[in-house]
């Protein structure tokens, strides 16, 4: 397989995931009303609550990147999301499903124990270290009701904030699907379990890989020799971390946090398949079966993909576009406070409002704090776009 075929196929198993993803935040931004998720998931309790929500979600990957930075965006701890990103990519009900068909009940049950597992160390973990923000934001009695359009616009933003990382892990995976021979993973076999674990870590930490679409390949390195324990990390290390995760993980909860993360699904997985190995394996067994070749990519994937190729190529553009110099305003342009602006898609949605005033100049929005600057605009005028963009002006 090239380079490019390689790209291209990595991208089109990502994007349906990451769209629903999106999707999923979008949904839970308008269906959970205003406080509630920093309300109901913080502390312990809230990162319990965080892991058993993501557990059965059918999110891959990259998926559950937007769900899960949404939920910190939207109020959660630091724990409660990582403990949702720890745990959600490698179960789901397909994936707990799929594993049951290829490598038996036993397998797929330990697989969801121990997503679980990880999930809540790593939460627990996390709100140890660094748990973010722990008093609640006030939620004004007459904040503006969400829409579908504002869930729309909060997975489009969730996506914009990542897309650079998303290209680096698709290019990354791409590489090593294309250098990395298939036979050096069963060649691991060779080194004993625990050796054949780490170096699945190793190989998986940067590999954009499926929960779902990846038990084929595992079933299958199990039936020709592979350790059923590096199968195991192979398809919990692997869906819970790629560079596109951690690239997202860094810039939304910092390097501390992202080091938590990584050891707890790093070194928790090799023991967990230490465990399945040594422990269990004799006396529950593992039935794998070989997969076939893959399909190729139906028309919901390929629509997918080209969606969300078009969202880059429009995010990359917005980018340089900022770049550009802007002129400078020859007079001083209208001031007027705005309430309600929580992130930079609440700006970018204000400004396009402001921009539809007729013989509306130069346009300026900051949310922090929370105001708009409007050349040659009526000042009622700003106040019904602010208005109509679902803030308040102050």
């Amino acid at each position: 397989m090239s380079f490019l075929n390689a790209m291209w196929q990595v991208t089109v198993e990502l994007a349906p995931w990451l769209l629903l993803g999106s999707l999923v935040a979008g949904v839970l931004h308008v269906v959970l009303p205003p406080g509630f998720v920093h309300r109901r998931l913080r502390g312990r309790g809230g990162v319990v609550k965080a892991v058993l929500l993501g557990v059965p979600l059918p999110l891959c990957s990259c998926g559950v990147i937007p769900a899960g930075l949404g939920l910190k965006r939207d109020g959660a701890s630091n724990g409660a999301a990582i403990g949702f990103l720890a745990s959600t990519p490698q179960t789901g009900v397909d994936s707990v499903l799929v594993s049951a068909s290829f490598l038996g009940w036993p397998f797929a049950v330990f697989k969801v124990v121990s997503a679980l597992v990880l999930g809540l160390v790593a939460g627990f973990w996390t709100d140890a270290v660094d748990p973010g923000d722990e008093v609640p934001e006030p939620v004004a009695e007459d904040a503006p009701k969400r829409t579908w359009r504002d869930g729309l616009d909060h997975g489009v933003e969730l996506i914009r904030t990542i897309w650079r990382w998303l290209v680096v892990g698709i290019v990354a995976s791409a590489a090593i699907t294309t250098f990395v021979p298939a036979e050096a993973f069963a060649a691991l076999s060779g080194y004993g379990g625990v050796i054949a674990m780490l170096a699945t870590l190793v190989v998986a930490l940067p590999l954009y890989v499926c929960a779902t679409a990846s038990v084929p390949i595992a079933a299958a390195l199990v039936a020709g020799g592979f350790p059923p324990g590096a199968a195991l990390v192979f398809l919990m290390a692997g869906p819970a971390t790629n560079l596109a995760t951690v690239g997202a993980v860094r810039r939304a909860f910092g390097t501390k946090t992202l080091v938590v993360y990584l050891v707890t699904l790093g070194l928790g997985s090799v023991l967990l398949g230490w465990a399945f190995d040594f422990v269990l394996v004799d006396h529950i067994g593992v039935a794998a079966h070989h997969a076939g070749a893959h399909h190729a990519a139906g028309l919901p994937a390929t629509a997918a993909t080209v969606v969300f190729l078009a969202m880059v190529a429009w995010f990359a553009l917005s980018d340089l576009r900022a770049l550009w110099p802007r002129p400078k305003p020859v007079a001083a342009p209208l001031e007027m406070g705005v309430e309600g602006l929580t992130c930079n898609g609440c700006v970018r949605k204000l400004e396009a409002q402001l921009r539809t005033l007729p013989d509306v100049g130069a346009v300026e929005v900051s949310r922090e704090p929370g105001v708009c600057r409007v050349e040659n605009a009526d000042p009622e005028a700003v106040r019904d776009a602010i208005r109509a963009a679902g803030f308040k002006p102050a």
